[in-house]
């Protein structure tokens, strides 16, 4: 009998343990916790030598037999779910460093399908959903809410998959036309619409971790001062996907710093969803400045760094990609960086005209995009004052009964 794989626990330390697949299926744990991995596998130098000759696809089987193990999914078919995962990557490599002028390192996380980062993970997270669910014989429906990329990566990744179900949250003037376009586009009948760092830097990989955000600075108040707290008010930014008011994975990073103590992070975020406002204790505040460095970036920062990387590389960046690149520009001036510096580009500027012009360039749209224009959407609008828990309940039911007739005929 094979000894058990990993367990996951609540942050906030009041649900049982499970397995992969229970906090896969899960989302938040049942006490309002994240789930985390019971402990955090540590890397020695010599295995960070040999991964760093892997495809990312190479890397990402590694990694993902040290936090799911074979009792659950076996590494031959691991293996196979993966390479299904990444079949659709535009890129051979599946993620490309571009290496630019002044030592400017841009890591591209969106050569898949719709043109973010978000691909990356669920593609892999829909692999791993329809294996358990074939399995079992099941089928479950999906609830997504999203400010733009999350929603177009989750209909992508269930492309084919005859378990699952997606409901998309969209909300109005959240996004830009093309993230809506990209969600609305009439593809699949399964899908109905409505309008991190730290843990490999814990498991031992020699990174220093830069969080450059607009705005919208949550998370550099909390970093700098401390300051886990709400604004007056969102603004609306370039950088849209970064405009947002509760970073939820933030919970995972003080459970993280705080060696593991759920009670320190229970009281913490319990706190915060009172009074929407917490000061960090003295001293998880400095575990967190000594971890992490960050900057806050105008939209006019934006805009100067998109423009000054076209001349001096011909290099398109996306308004989320210019946020931390804005930061390497800055400490460039500063003096020229005595360690790589890698900015991560969670996008595509194909999926952001609107920014492009606003910073005196000319937007580069691919044929996949401008052919989103000349098809059909499909969306459910909701207007202010709609039961929209009512419409969800009633799509899911008229889901779950086209399913029941469907094993019925089946049967037959």
């Amino acid at each position: 009998m094979r000894p058990p794989g990993m367990r996951y626990i609540s942050t906030r330390g009041m649900a049982p343990r499970v397995d992969f697949e229970g906090a896969l299926f899960s989302g938040y744990a049942p006490d309002g916790g994240l789930f985390m991995p019971e402990e955090l596998p540590q890397l020695s130098i010599e295995t960070l030598r040999q991964w760093s000759t892997l495809s990312y696809p190479g890397l990402v089987k590694e990694l993902c037999t040290l936090f799911i193990g074979p009792e659950l999914i076996p590494r031959d078919v691991l293996n196979g779910l993966i390479d299904q995962a990444f079949s659709r990557f535009r890129h051979r490599e599946v993620v490309h460093l571009s290496r630019l002028r002044n030592g400017l390192n841009v890591l591209e996380l969106w050569h898949g399908v719709t043109y973010a980062f978000k691909d990356l993970s669920l593609c892999c997270t829909a692999q791993f959903l329809q294996y358990f669910l074939e399995k079992k014989e099941k089928h479950i429906t999906v609830v997504v809410g999203t400010s733009g990329d999350t929603g177009s990566a989750a209909i992508e990744s269930v492309q084919g998959a005859k378990n699952m179900d997606i409901i998309v949250l969209l909300p109005k003037g959240h996004c830009t036309k093309i993230q809506e376009l990209q969600m609305t586009t009439v593809l699949r009948e399964n899908v109905h619409v409505f309008g991190a760092g730290c843990i490999a830097q814990k498991m031992g990989l020699p990174i220093r971790l830069v969080v450059a955000v607009n705005r919208n600075d949550i998370i550099h108040r909390t970093v700098q001062q401390g300051d886990f707290s709400l604004s007056e008010a969102l603004e609306q930014t370039l950088a849209s996907a970064m405009d947002i008011q509760v970073p939820y994975n933030m919970e995972r990073i003080f459970w993280l710093l705080s060696g593991s103590n759920s009670q320190v992070t229970r009281a913490l975020m319990e706190q915060f969803e009172r009074t929407q406002s917490v000061s960090l204790p003295k001293e998880l505040h400095s575990k967190l400045s000594g971890a992490v460095t960050s900057e806050s970036v105008s939209d006019e920062a934006i805009t100067q760094t998109m423009a000054r990387c076209w001349e001096e590389n011909k290099y398109l960046l996306c308004p989320h990609s210019a946020v931390a690149v804005s930061y390497h520009y800055q400490q460039t001036e500063q003096q020229p960086p005595s360690l790589p510096r890698c900015c991560l580009a969670p996008a595509s500027a194909a999926k952001f005209p609107e920014a492009v012009l606003a910073a005196g360039l000319t937007p580069e749209t691919p044929a996949e995009i401008l052919a989103l224009e000349s098809k059909g959407t499909r969306c459910t609008p909701m207007r202010k004052g709609d039961d929209w828990t009512l419409m969800l309940r009633n799509t899911i039911e008229d889901i779950s009964c086209q399913q029941r007739g469907h094993f019925l005929s089946a049967l037959e």
